[in-house]
């Protein structure tokens, strides 16, 4: 079914505070603050937002420059383009006419291959507010000039670096391929918040992709060792029955990632995406 603003709002900040409830080491979360801003920053961050990601009468660029905005006014600072560059397709796809017909993927592929130009010429509005250079590290599409292709395109050029990049060159394969799943999975879904699936979910990225946000900050070799004690923790976690010790493993890791100002974002960000799809899924079927 085609769902409401209302719906798609509603699960927005679903998403976002399924993340900020989860034990996320290295990101700021319910149970630590960290890099100097706490859980309350991510969730006003929210709430300003969603009424922009569920706006049904704009298009998915004009949704993300408005909802960055927003997001900046609320708490100046850019507290989540990331998840914004990747929930205003989603939502986009699950309120078309005919999303009740084809499953959310199809729908989210639809959407990317109807990006205009006023998507791109938007959509790098926004990532020069937010960041400024953050497409633009290529030679080519600089964010801080106007887009000379389309949205796509553009992201094409930065999805070698950047995983938020190759959601929309790869039609969001890894939300759908490893996200969902790692939400959905049998042995996540009884556990607490704080180790639950959007920990899951978080640690499927992070114990696979050098996070693309150390990767800018700090270079390769330092993202590739937080993925390696990303992957050490979940195979520690997958091991580990009892929620308190699993929850003493993710926040030794948050602590010792923290003191290095070590925060990978990226992960984050494709943690709301995926729950994001999850939850509009689920409206979906109701």
């Amino acid at each position: 079914m085609s769902l409401p603003p209302d719906r798609i709002a509603a699960a927005f900040l679903a998403a976002c505070r399924a993340e900020l409830d989860a034990a996320k080491p290295g990101n700021v979360h319910r149970y630590a603050d960290g890099h100097g801003m706490h859980a309350d920053t991510f969730e006003a961050a929210a709430r300003a937002t969603a009424p922009w990601i569920a706006r049904h009468d704009l298009g998915v660029g004009a949704r993300i420059l408005g909802a960055t905005r927003a997001s900046w006014d609320a708490v100046g600072l850019n507290a989540n383009l990331g998840i914004v560059l990747l929930c205003a397709p989603l939502a986009a796809a699950a309120e078309r006419p005919e999303a009740g017909d084809r499953d959310l993927r199809e729908a989210v592929a639809d959407v990317l291959a109807r990006l205009d130009a006023q998507d791109a010429h938007d959509t790098f509005a926004a990532i020069a507010l937010a960041t400024p250079g953050g497409l633009g590290e290529a030679a080519e599409q600089d964010v801080r000039s106007p887009p000379t292709i389309g949205l796509v395109e553009a992201m094409r050029l930065a999805a070698d670096r950047d995983l938020v990049a190759r959601q929309y060159a790869g039609g969001f394969r890894e939300i759908f391929e490893i996200g969902v799943p790692a939400i959905t999975a049998p042995d996540t879904a009884t556990q607490p918040p704080g180790t639950g699936p959007a920990l899951a979910a978080y640690l499927a990225f992070a114990s696979v992709f050098p996070d693309s946000h150390l990767q800018r900050k700090y270079g390769l070799e330092v993202a590739e060792t937080v993925r390696r004690q990303m992957a050490d923790l979940a195979g520690d976690v997958a091991r580990t029955q009892d929620p308190d010790a699993r929850l003493a493993l993710a926040l030794r890791l948050d602590a010792a990632l923290k003191r290095d100002g070590r925060n990978p974002g990226t992960s984050a960000d494709l943690t709301v995406a995926s729950l994001f799809a999850q939850n509009l899924a689920e409206a979906q079927r109701e």
